[in-house]
């Protein structure tokens, strides 16, 4: 009896080479039979390097516009406040309540002089204004004041100008304890207002300008501001994806929990970022599309994983299905470490190179050591790599037909990092 023996570089370029996504999976799922397990890491490491690495996406690399922060509209509102207080030196209460009623836009100038974040600041006017009888401003009329420049009345300038004062002169917040320093000792507030007409006049050094992003943090206010939009990325693709192949689903929200609720018995909130429903309308899949940059994003994840694998357990064998978008390994394995406990729990581990029903993600972004570690340190999961049932790993018994059923969907979602 003679052995046809397969090479690992041939059964890469098969796997690669595939004309069809069909027939990749095909040649994946002949790998246990070609090959012993410890060829499998090396194949799976060359798939990941040469089929998926060249069509991921950086999307720290970017930024959303957001007018508000753009340097156009704080270089006009700066320009009136440089102005309506003769370059920083007529910057007595009074004044400063007088020029901003007339401009309430000038507001943004004046709080980022002093360092605070709006609701800093909020909360320093009910410091501030609580002494004279004033009520402190709101976070929404401050937004309104800063962006649009809303109406404001004798009182909210007032209030606005006697905080600004206090903080400036030292007097608001008292002095700070050991190993604190005040936001105010910073080069253009050091020295109260005469610091900042001394900047305004004479510029800022580009080494103290570096020096101050990298104390404050590039790009932060922006990103924080725009959260919601950078949460869509992923969000947008999958259901563009989706909608491309005629794939059955609900992108939920707020406006629609109640129904995924008593349409498809799902009882973990909010619900997943998609159901996955067939021609019956049966549940056949729940997504969720998240991203973890960091510890605390990685940890929020792994438990919010973690109840979706109990809720598709719940449901008789629903697969959950993950797709990710990050760029540090490193912290999610602190949380999801394979063979740990949280890890038996909710079958989640960042490390992965595509997610399989077990919520294992889909890596969409990251670079290209990222993935191929993944694929090196850790057995792969994607469905189409490892095809068994996912409630057969947790010790149930799920049917072939639903596993069947959901394939097609699992492996377009996966399509997000195919070309």
């Amino acid at each position: 009896m003679s052995y046809n023996v397969v090479s690992a570089e041939n059964t890469i370029a098969k796997i690669v080479d595939a004309p069809t996504w069909d027939r990749r999976i095909a040649e994946i799922r002949l790998i246990p039979q070609k090959h012993g397990t410890g060829e499998h890491a090396r194949i799976f490491a060359a798939v990941a390097r040469e089929a998926y690495v060249p069509h991921l996406a950086a999307d720290f690399a970017y930024i959303h516009e957001s007018p508000f922060y753009e340097q156009a509209y704080f270089q006009e509102v700066y320009a009136a406040a440089y102005s309506a207080t003769q370059g920083f030196t007529q910057t007595d209460e009074n004044h400063l309540a007088v020029v901003i009623r007339a401009d309430p836009r000038i507001l943004l100038v004046f709080r980022t002089i002093m360092g605070l974040a709006k609701e800093e600041f909020v909360y320093s006017t009910a410091l501030a204004g609580e002494p004279a009888g004033l009520s402190k401003l709101s976070p929404g009329k401050v937004d309104a004041m800063e962006r649009r420049g809303t109406a404001t009345t004798e009182e909210q300038a007032r209030v606005a100008a006697r905080t600004l004062t206090a903080i400036i002169d030292g007097t608001l917040f008292g002095a700070p304890g050991g190993g604190l320093r005040s936001k105010q000792d910073k080069p253009d507030t050091v020295e109260g207002w005469d610091s900042v007409q001394e900047f305004a006049a004479s510029g800022v050094p580009f080494s103290l300008f570096l020096h101050q992003r990298h104390y404050g943090g590039a790009y932060r206010q922006v990103l924080d501001a725009t959260s919601s939009q950078r949460g869509n990325l992923i969000e947008d693709a999958v259901e563009a994806l989706f909608k491309e192949n005629r794939i059955p689903h609900i992108r939920t929200g707020s406006h629609n929990q109640g129904e995924i609720a008593s349409r498809f018995e799902v009882q973990v909130t909010p619900a997943p970022d998609f159901v996955v429903f067939d021609d019956s309308d049966a549940l056949r899949a729940m997504l969720e599309c998240k991203g973890t940059n960091n510890g605390g994003t990685a940890r929020d994840k792994a438990l919010r994983f973690e109840r979706l694998r109990d809720e598709s357990v719940r449901l008789g064998g629903i697969p959950p299905l993950a797709v990710l978008g990050r760029h540090r390994l490193g912290a999610c394995q602190r949380y999801a470490r394979p063979g740990s406990a949280r890890h038996r729990r909710a079958r989640f581990h960042p490390c992965h190179v595509a997610g399989d029903a077990d919520s294992y993600p889909v890596s969409v972004a990251g670079w290209d050591a990222v993935i191929t570690n993944a694929a090196q340190r850790y057995p792969p999961t994607h469905p189409a790599l490892a095809p068994c049932s996912p409630m057969r790993k947790a010790g149930h018994a799920a049917s072939r037909k639903l596993r069947q059923s959901f394939t097609a969907a699992a492996l377009r979602a996966a399509e997000l990092i195919e070309p």
